[in-house]
């Protein structure tokens, strides 16, 4: 029965995951660029107390400063897990994060060890790379103790057990690359603005990060265990400083997301017969009369890329009802869906001068892509 621990494991968090979390969780907001600030533990749960000094409280006052830095901007929407000093199960926390529909998840703590360890690490959901890993996510995921009737809610996660983290990994992996680049953003900002020491961004198995449906990292800002930085992060010029690198680590995670789709990003003209191809279709008394096809769907082609950017209107340059479709390793992002040739040469030209020179008309009849040319001559035939 121990061998099948870990398969068991995972089974019974799909279908936690699955059946607590409402249907609109999972119908992506296109307004406003969501993130979910986590400020760990609260209440009865004071965290780790190295030195005097309680991580509940550092915690919360910088979420609540990077929460208000965000606010600044009219396109982000900030949703905390909490705003005072009360108690959250870590079930919930994800839970929150999946049904604001949220862009990002960040979870910000304050470590300890019994050495005089000291610096800032960033954490991604992944297998432990080491013990010193496991016995940071085992610490966090302590908490659960302190929920009535945890067993029930957790399905027989044992975070004294190494076994039990084999099944985290997966609900978050194709999101790895995304977190992995915002939790080195914000170790950046650690490093270069405020010269702290970097330990890196590392992978553990946290269960407060398992269960969201977006990129999500959790921050150790330092140990209070090393006086030092226990008095620094205790202080309103740490905290504000610390704050601070976290907000711009976000928001240079977001200005990537906004200059272009993503790393990787190359032009793709499979499936089309010439580049930027446009077809001639027969004159009509008002150019800005409908030209239909009622069998078949125009879209533009705005990027191909190696990596998954949510088709979100504000990811690309404001341009409205974005799609994505995925063919192997390669993701393509397209704007438009109509039937009326007009129109979407009217599309094609927004996406040009919004600086999206290579896009191209593409066409689907029947759920299927074909060449532009073959898809308006059949209609006229």
């Amino acid at each position: 029965m121990r061998t099948h621990l870990p398969y068991i494991f995972v089974f019974f968090s799909f279908l936690f995951v699955s059946f607590s979390t409402p249907f609109y969780a999972f119908q992506k907001n296109t307004d406003k660029f969501v993130v979910v600030l986590d400020a760990g533990h609260g209440g009865n749960d004071p965290g780790n107390v190295g030195n005097g000094f309680k991580e509940k409280e550092i915690a919360l006052n910088i979420v609540l400063a990077v929460g208000k830095s965000l606010e600044k901007h009219p396109n982000i929407k900030v949703i905390y897990t909490r705003k005072t000093d009360v108690f959250i199960p870590l079930r919930d926390r994800a839970k929150i994060a999946n049904n604001a529909n949220a862009d990002l998840f960040v979870s910000i703590h304050c470590n300890s060890h019994h050495s005089s360890a000291h610096g800032t690490e960033t954490f991604v959901l992944g297998l432990h790379e080491n013990q010193r890993n496991f016995e940071i996510a085992k610490k966090e995921n302590e908490v659960i103790f302190l929920e009535d009737d945890y067993k029930s809610h957790y399905e027989g996660f044992d975070p004294n057990s190494p076994e039990s983290f084999i099944g985290l990994t997966l609900m978050q992996e194709e999101y790895l690359d995304q977190s992995t680049q915002l939790a080195r953003l914000i170790q950046d900002n650690f490093a270069k603005t405020l010269n702290r020491v970097d330990r890196g961004v590392k992978q553990a198995g946290f269960w407060v990060l398992h269960s969201t449906y977006m990129p999500s990292v959790l921050v150790e800002t330092g140990f209070l265990t090393y006086k030092p930085e226990g008095v620094y992060l205790n202080s309103a010029k740490g905290q504000g400083e610390v704050s601070l690198s976290i907000y711009k680590g976000i928001m240079d995670y977001k200005m990537k997301l906004d200059r272009n789709i993503g790393q990787n990003v190359y032009n793709d003209y499979s499936n089309i017969d010439t580049v930027n191809e446009t077809v001639d279709v027969e004159d009509v008394s008002n150019n800005t009369a409908e030209k239909l096809y009622p069998n078949t769907v125009f879209k533009i082609q705005l990027a191909a890329s190696s990596n998954k950017i949510e088709p979100k209107s504000y990811n690309f340059k404001g341009l409205k009802n974005i799609s994505m479709e995925k063919e192997g390793k390669i993701f393509r992002y397209f704007c438009g869906n109509t039937s009326d040739y007009n129109e979407i040469k009217k599309m094609a030209e927004a996406a040009k001068s919004k600086g999206y020179r290579d896009s191209f008309i593409v066409a689907y009849q029947n759920g299927k892509r074909v060449k532009l040319s073959d898809a308006v001559n059949s209609a006229s035939n």
